[in-house]
């Protein structure tokens, strides 16, 4: 009897053992992984940190750079040999960030085409311990079934090399983390050791994803070709360092950071480099110029590139396009790129404008890539839901056969008033639907005129004369100032659907070597209320320097009294405009939130008869004719 009971406890206690092994596998359901409790045990994680050798030497001390990484996986990944799929995010910011202290802007209050004084440079204090570098995404992804991974861009936190700000550099360091992933690439110990690391616990298969800088760099890394990266989702990503701080040959800063520049978010982000060193690699600065010892590593970076690349190629006197700039624009980068992509933006975010993400999710589309898009209305950031980010990650890493690829809709829209998680599925971006509505403008300056399908000739020219004291938002209340030409539709008696990138062609004269151009697209009456949403008011803007009329690389100063004629993208948008409102366009010159704000009195005058807006709506022409029908 004694016998019997104990083989029927082996029998039990294998059967048991059977099912915990079962539970300490990713477990997948309608296509999503869920959480295994097995994985669901923080205090049993395994978690540490290491440094991944790359192919580059940015600071200077004649060795390959190593990037700090760290690593938080389940214990079964030790245990049980068990192999998962790594979620990556990268990041300039985990160890801290410079302070905000007076004059760390550039100043934007003088005459266009001066150069401001030197602005401040503050000294970032480097934060964090060992083993931790991050804890994102850990809580979200661990327990489903992943390793989740981070590692310091280069010249941060304990990464070795110089921050550049979108250089090479910044693409082939994650690249780097991916190849030690996969096995092909040293990782140590220590930032100066020989003890080497192994990724034993990976599956090979990677995906990356953050927000703003840090959904930059997977795009970054994408456009290496890195074997192993298979997904990424890039959350409002900066994808051109020239769009995000000039527009169409513009000095144009992010919305809310009126003097940001290149070399500002440098000196924001770096917080490594604090080993003292002597460089021992020729730069880019003339060797008998160059000090024969640095502070630090930190100083050298200081002189090689804040001081000296981005000294000479960000030209903030003529806005121009050129080879600095385009060496950070990814979307020239693409060529290689392999990894499944979905993007995600949103349609309100004035700092890191919607274009960004549209002009490399068309790149792709235009590739074969598979590829997504995922915008909401609001502002900054904002990820896809968890279910959709889940899919793509089980998809692509888990190899699950959820049909994401075979998805008939590539575009998901969160609408006006929806909610975040539940965005309307459309077959693309822009609508396929949607066709140019072209509109012409008739006079009324001072007051409003009028924005209309139907062309009247003879309109002659109106005349705004610059200000930056006044708003966007005040001109575009404004029912009389000479400060701004406003062209409005009647009221829409029904909805219409904007979907697209609006363009305007604008025939202007300036009576000044160089002027400003803003323009915004807006829902009228403004509504002031404290629960106004962004889409109740801002439909789009754009802005544009006069001087590029003829070329985005070759600036040439206005002459006083020459009409010239630009014509340029407004940022993408879809919206639904309500009745009851009416469409206003507002030209105007020094936008108080976005430009430079030389001295008032510029006068930009606009010829009616030669300027137009094209304006992408659901249905065309048609549909807006019906919106005025009872």
């Amino acid at each position: 009897m004694l016998k019997n009971n104990y083989i029927l406890l082996l029998f039990l206690l294998s059967f048991i053992f059977k099912i915990n092994a079962q539970e300490a596998k990713p477990l997948i359901v309608d296509g999503e992984a869920q959480i295994v409790e097995a994985f669901n045990v923080p205090e049993k994680w395994i978690r540490h940190d290491l440094f991944v050798e790359t192919t580059f030497d940015t600071d200077g001390d004649g060795k390959l750079d190593r990037v700090h990484m760290d690593v938080t996986r389940p214990i079964q990944t030790d245990t049980e040999n068990l192999k998962l799929p790594v979620v990556y995010e990268s990041s300039p910011y985990y160890a801290g960030v410079a302070p905000d202290v007076e004059g760390v802007f550039w100043d934007v209050n003088h005459e266009l085409g001066d150069m401001a004084e030197e602005r401040v440079h503050p000294d970032v204090t480097r934060l964090g311990e060992r083993p931790i570098i991050s804890n994102s995404q850990i809580e979200q992804w661990v327990p489903r079934g992943y390793i989740v991974v981070h590692s310091s861009s280069p010249g941060t936190g304990l990464s070795q090399g110089s921050p550049t700000v979108g250089g090479d550099n910044e693409s082939l360091a994650p690249k780097a983390v991916i190849d030690w992933l996969c096995g092909r690439a040293k990782g140590y110990t220590e930032p100066y050791g020989n003890e080497e690391v192994k990724a034993f616990w990976s599956t090979g298969k990677v995906g990356m994803t953050g927000t703003s800088y840090n959904g930059t760099i997977p795009l970054a890394a994408a456009t290496t070709g890195v074997e192993g990266l298979e997904v990424i989702i890039p959350v409002a990503p900066n994808t051109s360092y020239y769009h995000y701080y000039r527009s169409n040959g513009l000095v144009r800063s992010p919305g809310g950071y009126l003097g940001e520049d290149i070399d500002v978010l440098y000196d924001y982000i770096h917080s490594g480099g604090e080993e003292s060193f002597v460089p021992k690699t020729k730069g880019k600065i003339n060797d008998a110029n160059m000090p024969k010892a640095f502070k630090n590593k930190r100083a050298y970076s200081d002189a090689m590139v804040r001081d000296s690349e981005m000294k000479n190629g960000m030209d903030r006197i003529t806005g121009d396009y050129n080879d600095f700039w385009a060496g950070r624009d990814y979307l020239n980068d693409m060529a290689p790129m392999k990894a499944a992509m979905l993007m995600s933006h949103g349609f309100n975010d004035w700092n890191v404008m919607p274009e960004h993400s549209y002009r490399i999710y068309k790149k792709a589309k235009e590739m074969g890539l598979e590829t997504g898009i995922y915008y909401h209305q609001y502002g900054h950031g904002g990820p896809p839901p968890v279910s959709m980010m889940n899919k793509w990650f089980s998809h692509y890493l888990h190899g699950v056969d959820n049909g994401i690829e075979n998805e008939p809709n590539k575009a998901w829209i969160v609408r006006e008033d929806d909610k975040m998680e539940a965005p309307t599925a459309y077959k693309d971006y822009p609508n396929p639907d949607a066709k140019n509505v072209s509109f012409h403008l008739t006079s009324g300056a001072p007051k409003a005129g009028g924005l209309t399908t139907v062309k009247s000739s003879k309109q002659g020219i109106e005349t705004l004369v610059d200000n930056y004291s006044f708003s966007g938002e005040a001109l575009a209340r404004a029912e009389i100032t000479n400060h701004r030409l406003l062209y409005v539709t009647p009221t829409l008696k029904k909805d219409i659907h904007v979907s697209g990138l609006a363009q305007i062609t604008v025939k202007l004269a300036s009576n000044k070597p160089a002027a400003n151009l803003s323009v915004w697209l807006v829902s009228l009456p403004w509504n002031d209320s404290r629960r106004a949403k962004t889409t109740d008011n801002i439909i789009t803007r754009g802005w544009a320097d006069p001087q590029n009329s003829k070329s985005l690389t070759q600036s040439e100063p206005l002459k006083p009294g020459k009409f010239y004629t630009l014509t340029f993208d407004l940022q993408p948008d879809d919206q639904v405009i309500k009745a009851g409102q009416q469409i206003g366009l507002v030209i105007f010159s020094s936008d108080k939130e976005y430009t430079l704000h030389p001295n008032p009195g510029t006068e930009l005058t606009i010829d009616l008869d030669a300027t137009t807006l094209n304006l992408p709506i659901v249905g065309g022409s048609e549909a807006f004719d019906e919106a005025f029908k009872n």
